[in-house]
């Protein structure tokens, strides 16, 4: 796929587009691989050192990269980041909606603190930076509006209670949208997760990561464990920013293969 096959169906400029939670793991693979397509890509994180190291790797493959710090939870920072990038870019045409938080606690040892904090970046950052976005596309007739989601909508998984909720109603806003844009040419998708190879979970201890796990097989919700890389996510990303006007992708769901099994009969 080019960048024209983009969201005009037609042979235009490349896209602009907005990635948050680009300073690593899926958000920094999306970014490259948005730039491989020769996209305008304007990274948001809080980490702007990592950012630019990322906004190098952009521009290598391809692309435009433009980096500013951005905290999603704080909509005074949402828009202080869309200024610089219409400022640098234009106006984006698409928004990829990706940083996210977890703390995996059983609910009855949670601190209330953590549930503002995940809801803040989870659900209300995206409402931020979406509503932030979405005037400029109603204007032009155009846009996609992407949210990066988690396998554990389906998969309810216990000590991820919080987290498990903001993506269920991220899915929700996603879903919601995609109705109230109907017919406006903007278009509202979900990319829903699985287990894949990042810095999300890096500050995990190993007991922890062993723990959960093994609590989580107690359900049958950890049937195996492979991990895909961040790049299987982005290029999921690019197949929905690359699909002509006329389709939807409404949800794309993309899982880690399970370990080939030696001797299966």
């Amino acid at each position: 796929m080019t960048a024209s096959d983009g969201a005009s169906g037609t042979a235009s400029a490349p896209r602009t587009v907005v990635v948050t939670g680009a300073s690593s793991g899926i958000g920094a693979a999306i970014a490259r691989g948005l730039g491989e397509l020769g996209f305008r890509v304007a990274l948001g994180a809080r980490r702007i050192d990592r950012l630019e190291g990322v906004a190098k790797e952009v521009e290598t493959a391809g692309g435009t990269a433009f980096a500013h710090a951005l905290d999603v939870a704080d909509p005074a920072s949402v828009d202080a980041f869309f200024r610089a990038t219409e400022s640098a870019l234009g106006a984006p045409d698409a928004v990829v909606n990706n940083a996210g938080l977890d703390n995996p606690v059983r609910f009855a040892e949670a601190d209330p603190e953590d549930f503002e904090r995940i809801v803040a970046v989870n659900l209300l950052g995206p409402m931020y930076t979406s509503r932030r976005a979405v005037p400029a596309m109603i204007e032009a007739g155009a846009g996609d509006l992407l949210f990066v989601s988690s396998h554990t909508v389906r998969e309810h998984r216990p000590a991820q209670a919080a987290y498990g909720a903001t993506k269920a109603g991220l899915e929700h806003l996603a879903r919601t949208l995609a109705l109230e844009f109907e017919g406006s040419g903007i278009r509202s998708t979900i990319i829903r997760v699985g287990a894949t190879q990042s810095e999300f979970h890096a500050d995990w201890t190993p007991d922890q990561i062993v723990g959960l796990l093994e609590y989580w097989k107690k359900f049958g919700v950890q049937r195996h464990l492979a991990m895909m890389p961040p790049e299987s996510v982005a290029r999921a990303v690019g197949l929905a920013l690359t699909t002509p006007q006329g389709a939807h992708l409404a949800c794309i769901e993309v899982l880690p293969e399970a370990p080939a099994e030696r001797n299966r009969t």
